[in-house]
């Protein structure tokens, strides 16, 4: 037995067209149908009910008090048929992918690359969230995160994006000033010398670390200029405002750009790298895990 009484959703949508223009030629127009087609449905959904919906007159249709009632729903349940099938097939059609990681990663490394995934896939909408807070991926709502940790952090969970060692690096005008050269580290002493700030669970990047390794601990410099991001400290250099400690590969791009020059070529390996973090929500997601193979496949690609 048929649970629900319902007569076909054709013979419905003709007589919703009918009873909203009030008449079966511009009905059979809207739904490209011949005149005598919807007349032939409104007469079938007429004998569903055993009630006639219209009252036929010269040139004109009016709804009787069943054919008002029946619009009045039908309308009503159409729309919310159209609603939902749009709603649904906006959903099947978005493909997001949401990263979250720190300012620094996302400004120099990830942007400028990314426009290699979306001409691939240009259906599917990269979401990035820059900011040094950690996130619960699947509380918030996040498909991957990129961490700046150390192996024993990122234990099983993380996968190993690449390491990074850290130089000096500064604009090429102020490493042709010959009134301060800087040929050998000690020469740091007649620059400014760009540092940045501790954040919530991020490894500052101080330069008596690098310093130390050189064997000139306790250099003093000429000026100190503190910054909280990454990205920021890396444009004062670019401007000309100071040395800064460059990671690489972050700054590779504007190495290579000749924006920025490493005067003094001595690295330092940080005991910190950038790991992979998947929610468990975004395993199911295909356009998750083709993101996650072109970052890797980016990272593996030589500078």
């Amino acid at each position: 037995m048929r649970r629900f009484d319902l007569p076909p959703l054709d013979q419905l949508e003709a007589f919703e067209a009918a009873a909203r223009h009030g008449s079966f030629t511009r009905a059979a127009d809207e739904l490209a149908l011949t005149q005598s087609a919807v007349s032939r449905q409104i007469a079938a959904l007429e004998a569903h009910y055993g009630a006639p919906l219209f009252r036929r007159l010269h040139r004109a249709l009016r709804l009787t008090d069943e054919g008002e009632r029946l619009q009045r729903t039908v309308r009503e349940v159409l729309q919310q048929l159209h609603q939902t099938s749009l709603e649904l097939r906006g959903e099947q059609r978005a493909k997001t992918v949401v990263v979250t990681t720190t300012a620094g990663f996302a400004g120099l490394w990830l942007i400028p690359r990314l426009q290699h995934f979306t001409a691939t896939r240009p259906d599917v909408d990269v979401r990035i969230s820059a900011t040094n807070t950690l996130a619960q991926l699947d509380r918030d709502g996040i498909d991957i995160a990129v961490r700046y940790t150390t192996q024993e952090a990122a234990a099983a969970e993380g996968v190993r994006l690449f390491g990074e060692v850290v130089l000096p690096v500064c604009s090429p005008r102020l490493a042709r000033d010959r009134a301060r050269p800087l040929r050998q580290p000690a020469d740091l002493r007649h620059h400014c010398l760009l540092e940045m700030d501790m954040g919530p669970g991020l490894q500052p990047l101080e330069w008596s670390s690098w310093l130390r390794a050189m064997q000139v601990e306790g250099l003093k410099p000429a000026s100190l200029l503190h910054f909280s991001q990454y990205d920021q400290m890396i444009q004062a250099a670019i401007a000309g405002q100071g040395v800064a400690l460059g990671r690489l590969p972050l700054i590779g791009g504007l190495i290579a750009q000749r924006k920025l020059v490493a005067p003094l070529p001595k690295s330092v390996a940080s005991p910190r790298s950038y790991y992979l973090f998947q929610s468990e929500a975004s395993r199911r997601k295909p356009e998750v895990r083709e993101f996650l193979a072109w970052l890797q496949a980016e990272a593996a690609a030589p500078a």
